[in-house]
């Protein structure tokens, strides 16, 4: 179970066993999941399309509706499963990540839309949806879009992992692989604590778009070694031109504000990619290769249980779901992280 065929405008993949299948091959339960810019359009956009005539017809459309949201029309011979989804496009900046996830069996199907870091923005449920064919996910291309996908799976919302499984995290007894870390053990913290590890988090998801690799380059930003992370993973920042500019002691930049080519680059590890993450008491920054890097931010999910089952925290025993009031420092916006960065190298 997992991916089976991943586009974005360079190209496009597609398992094998699926590459082979029969067009009519039924695909029961699954998800499609696309990230689209936000452009503010004033009138209706159609962000994407899938369309086929064989072996019979049938149709997937998603359509920014200014004013209104999200809208899914899906249909399979003369069945029609139409839904929108609340939302200000309007007031949404950078992209978003929309998926419509079906299981077909149970009869019930969700669609919904995210900030790219996993935030979630509206979900809506969905009655009786059709399964899609091995046809659908042969036919996806990239339609210009960041991210296009399909997994056999009802794929996960909320929260997403960030960090390479190499990533070494110090711990009481020294430097620890990310991904051999379980609950219960202890890491060290940026500001020198000893905390539990809550649980360790791990998710397969295709490198492309807002998960696409990014390796942070040493010694810049005070590396001992290069880091590999998603867009998403946050370093810490420090020094006097940050405590200038934005008047605290360090702030958090997202891996994808710091690519320059040099210091930070986009790398390509083949389709599919596999991130980690430990989710500890606090939104505490765990250290690693001498640089502080963020730990999973949850917020205040615990208290929104009907949304907590469906991400990857579901599994988390509700003793140790812990709530994050805030970011313990400010995320910097990508213009903030270009004056910060351009003021370095000046």
């Amino acid at each position: 179970m997992g991916w089976i065929a991943v586009a974005d405008e360079g190209g496009r993949w597609l398992r094998p066993d699926w590459a082979e299948s029969p067009a009519d091959r039924l695909l029961p339960r699954g998800t499609l999941m696309v990230e689209v810019p936000v452009t503010g359009a004033i009138r209706p956009e159609r962000l994407m399309t899938l369309e086929r005539e064989t072996p019979w017809p049938g149709s997937l459309s998603l359509t920014a509706l200014p004013g209104e949201g999200l809208a899914l029309v899906v249909t399979q011979g003369t069945q029609v499963v139409q839904a929108v989804l609340p939302l200000d496009l309007d007031r949404r900046e950078g992209g978003l990540r929309i998926t419509y996830a079906w299981d077909s069996p149970a009869r019930r199907g969700r669609v919904a839309a995210e900030r790219t870091d996993g935030t979630l923005l509206a979900l809506r449920d969905i009655a009786a949806p059709p399964p899609l064919l091995a046809a659908d996910a042969q036919a996806l291309n990239g339609q210009g879009l960041a991210l296009c996908a399909f997994s056999e799976a009802v794929e996960p919302l909320g929260p997403v992992p960030t960090l390479d499984a190499a990533t070494q995290v110090e711990t009481p007894q020294g430097a620890r692989p990310v991904a051999d870390l379980r609950c219960g053990d202890t890491v060290l913290t940026r500001s020198g604590a000893v905390v539990p590890v809550l649980a360790p988090l791990e998710r397969r998801v295709p490198a492309r778009g807002s998960f696409r690799p990014v390796r942070l380059r040493a010694p810049y930003f005070g590396l001992r070694a290069d880091l590999v992370v998603a867009p998403g993973q946050s370093l810490v920042v420090s020094g006097t031109d940050v405590a200038y500019l934005f008047g605290s002691e360090a702030v958090l930049v997202p891996a994808s504000a710091l690519v320059n080519g040099r210091a930070a680059v986009f790398e390509d590890t083949g389709p599919l990619v596999t991130w980690h993450q430990l989710l500890l008491p606090g939104h505490e920054a765990l250290v690693s290769e001498g640089a502080g890097i963020e730990s999973l931010y949850v917020g205040r999910l615990r208290r929104h249980r009907e949304i907590l089952r469906e991400t990857l925290l579901a599994e988390v025993p509700p003793r140790l779901m812990p709530e994050h009031g805030g970011r313990s420092l400010k995320v910097l916006a990508p213009f903030e992280a270009i004056t910060l960065a351009e003021t370095r190298a000046a």
